[in-house]
């Protein structure tokens, strides 16, 4: 199957490697939709600790003691990359990463790496606000990401425990399929998106957006990063009358007050997608995410 070309290197490396006893591979997940990834692919043979919550922003999270307890297990340290753990997670590495989760080792997984990414920088500074030049970190939200970053993650499981290795690769497999079959249902689906016109509260969408081919035309905020001002809103209102806007995306880590502002004046209805898994009650798992942003979605462009 073309998705499993990744592995084929690894499988080659392995043939002729002692094999030891594994226990569970312990996964230290800053985000709960790499948590749900390495379930799917690692099954009961991971211990998965998640250091953040949908309502969580985790640009601003601190290194606090349980994170430091869970570092200090962790074989895998997954994470978007890109800068966006940037404030907490060196903290943690420097003083509880072991050796095996260090840049550069078989430990350490940074979803961004293994994707295209978008809105990459070739210069950036204070002046435009808290921008990422490595790229938007938000790469789960284009589902075909996530077949791509799967493989990875089954390359990594494989090496460190290799009494499993036909286990991760049928999950591999099992999650790829479903996963593409899923992707084709959501674009049929979505394929009337095309074209329309949202406001976002930051640039947490783009990936989003850019699969269904969905235009982002504001945000609330004036810069990444910063609040939005009176001025700011007012100027946005002013621009968007006689716009056919569909919605303003808020995530569950945002605040919501400038959405309601220029929702009621424009017009305009607020979507609160889920983000990531538990974003609300309708999005447990992978599967569930995608689904619901896609009804919302659906809801407010028919």
């Amino acid at each position: 199957m073309k998705y499993l070309s990744l592995l084929t290197v690894t499988l080659g490396l392995l043939i002729a490697a002692p094999t030891t006893a594994q226990a569970k591979i312990n996964v230290f997940a800053c985000e709960p939709e790499w948590a749900a990834l390495s379930k799917e692919i690692g099954g009961d043979l991971v211990e998965i600790y998640t250091a953040t919550k949908a309502h969580q922003d985790v640009h601003h999270m601190r290194a606090k003691p349980s994170l430091l307890a869970a570092m200090r297990k962790a074989d895998v340290v997954f994470c978007s990359g890109a800068s966006l753990e940037s404030g907490w997670l060196p903290l943690l590495m420097q003083k509880a990463g072991g050796p095996d989760v260090q840049q550069n080792t078989v430990g350490w997984l940074m979803a961004s790496d293994f994707v295209k990414k978008l809105e990459v920088l070739e210069h950036a500074d204070r002046s435009m606000g808290h921008v990422h030049p490595e790229g938007n970190p938000h790469v789960h939200l284009n589902p075909h990401n996530l077949i791509d970053i799967a493989d990875i993650v089954a390359k990594r499981f494989l090496i460190i425990d290799q009494n499993n290795l036909q286990t991760y690769i049928d999950n591999l497999s099992a999650f790829q399929q479903k996963w593409s079959a899923n992707i084709t249902q959501w674009e049929a689906s979505g394929k009337h998106l095309k074209g329309s016109d949202v406001v976002v509260y930051h640039k947490s969408w783009s990936y989003l957006t850019d699969w269904l081919g969905i235009n982002i035309i504001a945000s609330l905020e004036p810069k990444p990063g910063l609040p939005p001002t009176t001025a700011h809103l007012d100027g946005l209102l002013h621009s968007l009358k006689g716009k056919d806007v569909k919605a303003i995306l808020v995530a569950p880590f945002e605040n919501e007050k400038a959405a309601n502002w220029l929702s009621e004046r424009a017009n305009i209805p607020i979507l609160h997608l889920p983000y990531t898994i538990n974003g609300n009650e309708n999005a447990p798992t992978l599967e569930a995410l995608f689904n619901d942003m896609l009804f919302q979605l659906n809801g407010v462009a028919p």
